[in-house]
């Protein structure tokens, strides 16, 4: 993956430490179902949904179209604080449940397509989506032909792990033109799952890559490793929800973060904060494990769990205020490859 270098990194540390104020970013709603009686880890039931999108109105927050704002998101040319919302999977719930209450309070949004499993049970059919695709509101994405794990597994063959990942980015493109005449530059990773070189096939190709981890974009963030809000019924509460509506990008250059690949287990995360954070107003979390403590060494902070894990995502968030009663806000993802695949 071609990384942001040091002077370009420079730069946009410069322009953003000079302002007074955090600035306003983006942030990213991700879902699944829009149901009461699907899997419970990736729903959303419909009084919560329609309760997250009463808090959007009631704070005042604009919902915008997923690619021209995380695009001025990413150059930093926000001025105030927006949402965007996005479904991953194309779930027969999101067009009988969410799509009509989206469309009844005039949000725009955008469907990750995994092209396979259209028309499977449970999932949308070509003429469902060929009707949504005709909603100027609404954004049909790439999201695989085949919802595989892509990063490459260990001892696979480069040239296999090539050959395979390039069908299933491709192949999924190429449907949603030849279905829907779309063929938006942006992918949703399956199970947000990623790797550098993965990372590099999306930058190649010219496309944003959207992970699952939590945060706001800004321009902090790396274009191919994007983070979004889960909002499963787990994750979405309504107590919670404000904090994550008005985040802020983490104020770390994201090209500098590690991409994530388990090497050591519990893994340490290591950045440098800069000058708009300081260390005893950073809050760190690990999953499963609670609040975790970290440690500075000369402008270096060093985050470790204090326990192995042993499931195959997990991740470190890390909170820091950042004025007006806001947050910045990082996830750093895990993936432990090692692990046996959902």
């Amino acid at each position: 993956m071609t990384r942001l270098n040091r002077f370009a990194a420079a730069a946009v540390l410069g322009l953003t430490v000079s302002a007074p104020h955090a600035l306003a970013d983006l942030v990213v709603l991700q879902y699944h179902h829009v149901a009461d009686h699907t899997p419970p880890a990736t729903s959303t039931s419909r009084s919560l949904f329609e309760a997250q999108l009463a808090m959007i109105s009631d704070l005042n927050l604009e919902v915008v179209p997923l690619l021209p704002a995380t695009r001025q998101a990413l150059a930093g040319e926000d001025d105030s604080n927006r949402v965007a919302i996005n479904f991953d999977d194309a779930y027969e719930s999101v067009y009988q449940t969410a799509a009509p209450l989206l469309e009844r309070h005039g949000m725009p949004y955008t469907i990750f397509v995994n092209t396979d499993a259209i028309g499977s049970r449970g999932y949308m059919s070509w003429e469902q989506l060929q009707e949504l695709a005709t909603d100027e509101q609404v954004t049909i994405a790439n999201h695989s032909a085949d919802h595989g794990h892509l990063a490459r597994k260990p001892g696979e063959p480069e040239a296999q792990w090539h050959k395979r990942t390039d069908h299933s980015l491709d192949q999924a493109q190429r449907t949603l033109k030849t279905q829907l005449g779309v063929e938006e530059p942006m992918f949703a990773y399956p199970y947000g799952e990623f790797d550098e070189k993965l990372e590099g096939k999306l930058e190649a190709r010219g496309w944003l890559g959207f992970g699952q981890q939590s945060g706001a974009i800004g321009r902090y963030s790396h274009s191919t490793r994007l983070p979004r809000f889960p909002m499963a019924n787990s994750f979405g509460q309504l107590g919670s929800l404000k904090d994550k509506l008005l985040s802020k990008a983490f104020p770390v250059p994201a090209s500098e973060l590690p991409d994530g690949v388990l090497e050591t287990n519990p893994p340490e995360l290591v950045f440098e904060p800069g000058e708009k954070l300081t260390a005893d107003r950073l809050t760190c979390f690990a999953s499963g494990q609670g609040r975790i403590e970290f440690r500075t060494t000369g402008n270096r902070v060093s985050v470790k769990a204090p326990k192995a894990f042993d499931s195959r995502r997990f991740r470190y968030n890390c909170t820091h205020p950042a004025g007006d009663g806001s947050y910045y806000w990082l996830s750093q993802q895990w993936l432990n490859l090692d692990a046996p695949e959902d």
